[in-house]
C-alpha cells in the first residue's frame, strides 16, 4: 500500500534504513522480499501516493532490474512483475461514464479507447516522462458489468454464509430477488462495488445477527433470505430439503 509511503522518511524502509540507524539489519521491505523469493509478482496500490523518491527507487528497477539496498548487496527484479495500480484520471471522466464500475447506468457512455485517452493523459500530467517511459504497458479496466456485480454480491454472500456456518452452525441461501435488492442498493455510480459490502452488512448481516441473538433460529438448519411483497428483505428459517426458489445454497 503505497499510502504508506508518503512520508520522506518512509522510503529508507524499502531498501534499508541506512547504516547507524534503527532497522538497518533488517533490510529492506521491498529488496528483502525479492531477495528471499526472486520470482516474485510485486503490486504496488495506489502508486500515486507515494513520495516522490519512491518513483527515483523504481526508475533503476524498471530500466536495469537491479537495486542495492542499504547493506550493499544488489538485488536483481529481472524475474519479477511489477503491477501498480493507480486512481489517476478516474475524476477526468467521472459523470460522464463508469471507470471500474457500471457505465451502463450512467446518462452519457464513454467509449473503452476515449477513457484510455483521458486516463493516459491524466497520467502524463501526475507523473514525470522518464517514469512513464519505463512502464511497459498501461492497461485501463474495463467498466463492471451486472454480471461482475453479481459475481462480487455471490463472493460476499459466500464469506457470510462460512462466518455463519462456523459460528452458529447455520447455512445461508439467498434468492436472486434478494441479490437483486443487495446489488440495487450496493451500487454507486461514484463508489462503484465498494458499497457492496456496507449493503450486505447493513441488509443481511445485522438484522441477522439480532434475529440468531433472540433465538428465532434456535431449531433451524438453514436461514433463507428472500424479498417480501414490499421489497424488503425478509428471513425465514429452512430445514433439511428446504430450498427457496432462486437460492443458490452453498454456492453462496
Amino acid at each position: 500500500d503505497m499510502s504508506e509511503y508518503q512520508e520522506r522518511h518512509t522510503v529508507s524502509r524499502l531498501v534499508g534504513a541506512p547504516p547507524g540507524y534503527v532497522g538497518y539489519e533488517e533490510g529492506g521491505q521491498l529488496t528483502e522480499a525479492v531477495r528471499r523469493k526472486p520470482y516474485s509478482v510485486i503490486l504496488l496500490d495506489e502508486i500515486e501516493k507515494a513520495h516522490p523518491d519512491v518513483f527515483n527507487i523504481l526508475l533503476q528497477v524498471l530500466e536495469d532490474g537491479r537495486l542495492t539496498e542499504a547493506q550493499g548487496r544488489t538485488v536483481d527484479f529481472r524475474n519479477t512483475v511489477i503491477i501498480m495500480t493507480s486512481n489517476v484520471g478516474a475524476e477526468a471522466i467521472h459523470g460522464r461514464a463508469g471507470l471500474g464500475f457500471t457505465a451502463d447506468r450512467g446518462t452519457t457512455t464513454l467509449s473503452h479507447e476515449e477513457m484510455t485517452e483521458r486516463v493516459t493523459d491524466a497520467l502524463k500530467r501526475v507523473f514525470r516522462p522518464e517514469f512513464l517511459n519505463r512502464v511497459d504497458e498501461i492497461i485501463v479496466f474495463q467498466s463492471l458489468t451486472e454480471e461482475h456485480l453479481r459475481e462480487i454480491v455471490n463472493l460476499q454472500l459466500k464469506d457470510v454464509h462460512k462466518r455463519l456456518e462456523d459460528s452458529a452452525g447455520l447455512k445461508l441461501e439467498v434468492t436472486d430477488k434478494a441479490k437483486e435488492k443487495i446489488m440495487e442498493e450496493g451500487y454507486d455510480p461514484q463508489y462503484g462495488a465498494r458499497p457492496l459490502r456496507r449493503a450486505i452488512q447493513r441488509l443481511i448481516e445485522d438484522p441477522l445477527s439480532e434475529l440468531i441473538l433472540s433465538g428465532q433460529f434456535r431449531d433451524a438448519e438453514t436461514v433463507i433470505v428472500d424479498l417480501d411483497e414490499d421489497g424488503n428483505i425478509v428471513f425465514t428459517a429452512g430445514h433439511s430439503g428446504e430450498a427457496a426458489d432462486g437460492a443458490d445454497g452453498e454456492e453462496q
